[in-house]
């Protein structure tokens, strides 16, 4: 055997055996055909004083590109910061919290939308100083987390002060229903008095005035007041928003059913109806055979809060991101949506709930149910006629309106750098409504009138900064199945349960656990090619060609 450099074929020469096998079972070694030749990818000069395998290493390694590191999976999301919250409601929270052992991040959402909901259309808040813009402060949150991490108890304790305004407004509706229907009783009874003494006095006289015997009694139906709903049809909805034009919180515990819901061809009304609720101030008019035609809602003003699992929200991202039906801001509108880390150690706490912040917080949330705007300093515009027109509001203080200005400055400027990716750049988009949205909110929550502070927004300008982090493990996400797929095919070749070359079906058909996706590993193997892990070659065997990926012997036992 002649020590010069070795020719590497991709075919089995007669005689020839195969070097190092496993990865490397593909190249084949002429002994008796070896020339010092160099290769067409690189001058690399090989040692004669090496063995034929370690020439054949030290060739393969010159022909593959350098290992990139795979991307991670999810980008870090900031901790909440109870401080974020109204100062009022902030040892309610913390007692929630520590009581039921769930992220602080749960709960702080779902008491920001309850507060929102609350709120509603009583009162708007004008960003600028000049303009007619006014913000309705209804605000949408979705809570991402694995199954066992106490999303649904968070959102009930958060919502506990709504379900107490529920139950007085139900004591209230039934007491007007009592009087509703003896009054109604008394009405009928009249009737049959007067349709008696109007016959007589039309078998009389035919042309006797009877205008004095109609009955002008009105006795109108009680309406219960609501504030939120679980499961309404638009339809349904949009009656409710007619009869509570304040605005209603819905409140789904599996989030992703309703979006998915609403992707059916025959829900795209119901769509466009959720779609127009988030802004809180356009109108709607629904016609519908069966219903009635033209049932006008002066303004649809939504709420929304609910809860799901990172595999289903990646699901759903992946559709809108690529063009699917969900690709029309639908999921950019929960501008509350929180994704954190749950990998805290737990602690048994077994006391009862701190009831002094508990009757604070109902305190709170029924003085913003009974909110007079006039009553807090609020202005409203006139008509022609010089009645109130539209929306009472509040603007901020001068000091907050700066702040606000030149927050809004550098958000548009990133908006049109380029330099976002579309989701995200539609995401902080609405932006414009969050920030003015949760100033309002923390200002009336802490009890405060007049124009809106300074503190106020900085911390609606705080809880972005918050929020926009977790924006960014949500769209990352589409990613994070592919990743965590290429890791685990990495893991199996370094365990030589795949050889190369390999075809992917190899992959997905053996069932392994996290692998079994077609479309994820699919997805997995073109990121290992693109980041230097594979080479992917092109099977002809005289049908459609297939494809077969080739190992990167630097990766194998990294």
């Amino acid at each position: 055997m002649n020590s010069e450099t070795p020719i590497i074929t991709n075919e089995t020469p007669a005689g020839g055996q195969p070097v190092g096998g496993g990865l490397k079972g593909n190249l084949f070694i002429d002994e008796n055909n070896i020339k010092p030749e160099a290769s067409s990818q690189t001058d690399l000069k090989i040692d004669p004083g090496k063995s034929i395998a370690e020439k054949v290493e030290q060739r393969v390694a010159a022909e593959w590109p350098e290992l990139q590191p795979l991307p991670k999976g999810l980008p870090p999301v900031e901790a909440f910061d109870f401080r974020l919250l109204p100062i009022t409601l902030e040892p309610w929270a913390r007692d929630i919290c520590e009581r039921i052992q769930c992220p602080p991040d749960y709960v702080g959402v779902a008491v920001m939308v309850a507060l929102g909901a609350v709120i509603g259309r009583k009162i708007g808040i004008r960003p600028q100083g000049e303009t007619d813009w006014t913000v309705i402060p209804n605000m949408w949150g979705a809570l991402i987390g694995r199954p066992g991490v106490l999303k649904s108890p968070a959102m009930e304790a958060a919502l506990g002060p709504l379900k107490r305004l529920e139950a007085q407004a139900m004591e209230k509706y039934q007491e007007e229903q009592k009087t509703f229907v003896q009054r109604q009783l008394e009405t009928e009874l009249r009737l049959v008095a007067v349709k008696k003494k109007a016959s007589k006095k039309l078998e009389s006289n035919p042309n006797a005035d009877l205008s004095d015997l109609i009955c002008q009694d009105e006795n109108p139906a009680p309406i219960l007041k609501r504030y939120k709903t679980n499961d309404s049809t638009a339809e349904a909805l949009g009656d409710l928003m007619r009869q509570n034009p304040n605005g209603l919180l819905v409140f789904r515990d599996e989030l992703v059913s309703l979006l998915k819901n609403l992707e059916r061809d025959e829900k795209s009304e119901a769509r466009g109806f959720y779609l127009t609720g988030w802004n809180g101030d356009s109108s709607y008019v629904f016609d519908r055979i069966g219903r009635g035609l033209n049932l006008y809602i002066p303004a649809v003003c939504l709420s929304l809060l609910g809860s799901t699992q990172p595999g289903k929200i990646a699901h759903y991202v992946r559709s809108a991101l690529n063009g699917g039906f969900g690709d029309d801001g639908m999921i950019q509108r929960f501008n509350l949506t929180v994704w954190p880390d749950t990998d805290g150690k737990w602690v048994d706490v077994d006391r009862p709930p701190d009831s002094e912040a508990k009757n604070v917080a109902f305190q709170i949330f029924s003085k913003l149910d009974g909110l007079f705007p006039a009553e807090i300093g609020a202005e409203q515009d006139k008509d022609f006629n010089g009645n109130p027109d539209g929306i009472p509001y509040l603007r901020f203080a001068p000091d907050a309106l700066e702040l606000f200005r030149e927050w809004r400055k550098a958000l548009e400027d990133r908006l049109r750098s380029g330099e976002l990716h579309p989701a995200m750049e539609s995401h902080l988009a609405k932006y414009r409504k969050l920030v003015p949205g949760l100033a309002l909110i923390i200002h009336l929550s802490n009890g405060d009138i007049g124009k809106v502070t300074r503190g106020a927004a900085l911390k609606a300008l705080a809880w972005a900064d918050y929020l926009e982090t977790h924006a960014n493990r949500l769209y990352a996400s589409v990613t994070a199945p592919e990743i965590s797929a290429a890791e685990l095919i990495l893991k199996k070749l370094r365990a030589g349960a795949l050889e190369s070359p390999f075809p992917g079906w190899k992959i997905w058909r053996a069932g392994w656990s996290g692998l079994t996706d077609r479309d994820v590993v699919k997805d997995a193997l073109h990121l290992l090619v693109d980041y230097g892990w594979l080479r992917m070659n092109q099977k002809y065997t005289g049908g459609r060609p297939s494809e077969e990926y080739e190992v990167n012997p630097k990766g194998v036992a990294v």
